[in-house]
């Protein structure tokens, strides 16, 4: 595991705020020198620290304001090859974990109203390996992060 000090902390926290920030900038905001920043970011890129440089778009501007959390039980969970073809190809399913408890999956749909939820819904307990499903509609989100935070390692 690399060792990151408070330095390449505050640089994660910089591009976690703004991953388009410019070297510059970011220099300044960590208060090192443009060369510096760079080789800081080569290692943090290079040892797998940060996995990729992504946009997050904003669903109530692209009319996908419904979300669910959905459980899934599967028949047999050590063959779920099926559910997770269907998962895959499915842009709607943002995320989808392997549980322990009840549930075998917890997957989340993002759509644009409670209409193409219905159709989800029903594609997905047509998946013939799928034994249950439990769909709860989030109402409001009070926390999302899209990356953990960083914290130093020595």
């Amino acid at each position: 595991m690399l060792n990151i000090d408070s330095i390449d902390v505050k640089i994660l926290e910089v591009l976690q705020e703004n991953a388009r920030v410019s070297i510059s900038e970011l220099s300044k905001r960590v208060n090192l020198s443009l060369s510096a920043v760079s080789e800081r970011l080569k290692k943090l890129e290079a040892s797998g620290i940060i996995l990729q440089y992504t946009t997050i778009l904003n669903p109530e501007i692209l009319n996908k304001q419904l979300a669910a959390i959905m459980m899934i039980s599967l028949e047999n969970p050590s063959q779920p090859e099926e559910f997770l073809k269907f998962v895959q190809e499915n842009p709607d399913i943002l995320e989808c974990d392997y549980i322990a408890g009840e549930y075998d999956y917890a997957i989340k749909v993002v759509t644009s109203n409670t209409v193409e939820l219905g159709n989800i819904m029903n594609r997905i307990k047509g998946v013939s390996s799928i034994k249950r499903t439990q769909t709860n509609v989030v109402l409001r989100t009070q926390k999302q992060l899209h990356s953990i935070s960083p914290t130093a390692t020595k």
